[in-house]
């Protein structure tokens, strides 16, 4: 028997329930497939768990403090089986908790793997069909994993195998220093592991502000990282002690690292394989992305979102777009589309100091010809910053030297992930500098950090 809806979601990750509650809350009939568990990637194994463990780490590396204060602590009491426990607590009670939305919106939910037969029919496993009128594609991302850089989960990991560790191991090699490599380098050295941090780029947070991927490979390495930038392994190779993973420098250096594990972190590739995709007459491109247009669409009454298509691979991304294609099947008089927000989307990375940026670097702009000025304001200029100990870190603002348009803004340094939220919103309701400057911040609060280096856009700082 064939069912029909509305709306059929495939993925139930942070795009996909996102997307089928928003469609239900508007009216239409909808239904949620999903091969694994409720909340995707993210929730499961990526975002929710790691963030956890950081906390746990930060919790564990502020022991330093208390014994400032003549705390001390037996850290040879550690049990990192209960870190992990903690972590999958967290996981199953918001994993609950998106069940229970679905519920309360009246979505179906489906277990197994779908695939399209066409644009308006849908079969799970091979045995049931849904048929609908709008398909929403949020089938997410998986690790990429070279020749030579196998995965078993035992001695060489990627990111799933790293949370699901029950004891850490005495060294680690990570190799990959974007967001994910740097948040687990500062997991696993918080904890007391030998970490390496290797990244081919010559920076680590390739694309990331060169100012902001300097301070923070400087402060890994104080933490007791060692990190090779601009440096190539060609395999990983097991042996009876470990790894070993040859290493080869731009320069033409040659090095044989060994670690009791290596950390495989190389990025990761959309779910595009194995929808049915030629049955609609779609293709994903050379890298297996989606084509969409405004609205999410990759061809009428059939959408994709989240890492799937070319936008930026990151969970609130994804539910930005889960919205948009959900209101624009419910043809709801909302009229963002998916230019209107993506394209200053912020960026998040939880190490310690937290990184976050939104819109255009430095060097994309000196790229892009477009002219700009900049203003910088140290953590250290603020009261709560010296008051607290966290003065590491800076704000940096971009801006049209004409109009004082915000063109980008990048923070390093504590609470840098909250603080974003700020400039970004002085992006979208396209606000003047002195419109930040002259807003009352309470005193001591590290976000009086935003109006101080506004003011240095108006020619008026203060503490700067």
């Amino acid at each position: 028997m064939k069912i029909e809806y509305d709306v059929v979601v495939i993925g139930g990750g942070p795009g996909g329930y996102v997307a089928a509650v928003r469609a239900a809350q508007l009216g239409c009939s909808v239904a949620l497939v999903e091969k694994s568990e409720l909340g995707g990637v993210c929730l499961n194994w990526g975002c929710v768990p790691s963030k956890n463990i950081i906390h746990q780490a930060s919790l564990f590396r502020s022991l330093d403090e208390m014994e400032a204060i003549g705390v001390t602590i037996d850290r040879a009491q550690l049990d990192y089986a209960k870190v992990k426990a903690n972590s999958r607590a967290v996981v199953e009670q918001l994993r609950s908790g998106v069940s229970g939305l679905l519920k309360k919106n009246k979505v179906d939910v489906y277990s197994g793997s779908a695939r399209l037969l066409s644009a308006r029919t849908i079969q799970i496993d091979s045995a049931q069909e849904l048929q609908t009128n709008n398909i929403i594609l949020a089938t997410g991302s998986s690790p990429i994993i070279p020749l030579g850089f196998e995965v078993n989960e035992i001695d060489v990991l990627s990111s799933t195998g790293a949370l699901d560790l029950d004891a850490l191991p005495k060294s680690m090699i990570i190799l990959g220093g974007g967001a994910i490599g740097v948040e687990f380098a500062y997991i696993l050295r918080s904890f007391g592991v030998d970490v390496t941090l290797i990244e081919a780029a010559s920076q680590l947070l390739p694309g990331a502000d060169e100012d902001v991927a300097k301070l923070l490979s400087q402060s890994l390495q104080e933490q007791g990282v060692s990190i090779h930038v601009a440096t190539r392994a060609s395999a990983v190779i097991r042996s009876d002690s470990g790894v070993v993973v040859s290493l080869e420098s731009q320069a033409g250096v040659h090095e044989d690292l060994m670690a009791e594990k290596a950390l495989v972190v190389f990025g990761r590739r959309p779910n595009t394989k194995n929808l049915g995709l030629e049955n609609i007459g779609v293709s994903p491109d050379k890298t297996g992305h989606l084509a969409v247009d405004e609205y999410g669409q990759i061809c009428p009454g059939v959408y994709a979102i989240g890492d799937i298509t070319a936008s930026a691979a990151l969970a609130h991304v994804a539910s930005y777009e889960g919205e948009v294609a959900a209101e624009h099947i419910a043809a709801a008089s909302n009229e963002q589309n998916l230019k209107t927000a993506e394209a200053s989307a912020p960026l998040a990375v939880y190490c310690e100091p937290q990184v976050a940026s939104f819109g255009h670097s430095e060097a994309t702009l000196a790229d892009l010809g477009i002219p700009f000025e900049k203003r910088v304001f140290n953590y250290l200029g603020a009261g709560k910053s010296v008051a607290i100990g966290k003065t590491k870190g800076f704000v940096k603002v971009l801006f049209d030297p004409q109009t004082q348009e915000l063109l980008g803004a990048h923070i390093i340094g504590y609470n840098a992930t909250e603080l974003i939220h700020e400039l970004h919103l002085v992006k979208t309701a396209e606000l003047l500098p002195e419109d930040v400057a002259s807003m009352i911040h309470a005193h001591p609060t590290i976000s009086e950090i935003i109006p101080e280096v506004f003011r240095s856009v108006i020619d008026r700082p203060i503490h700067g």
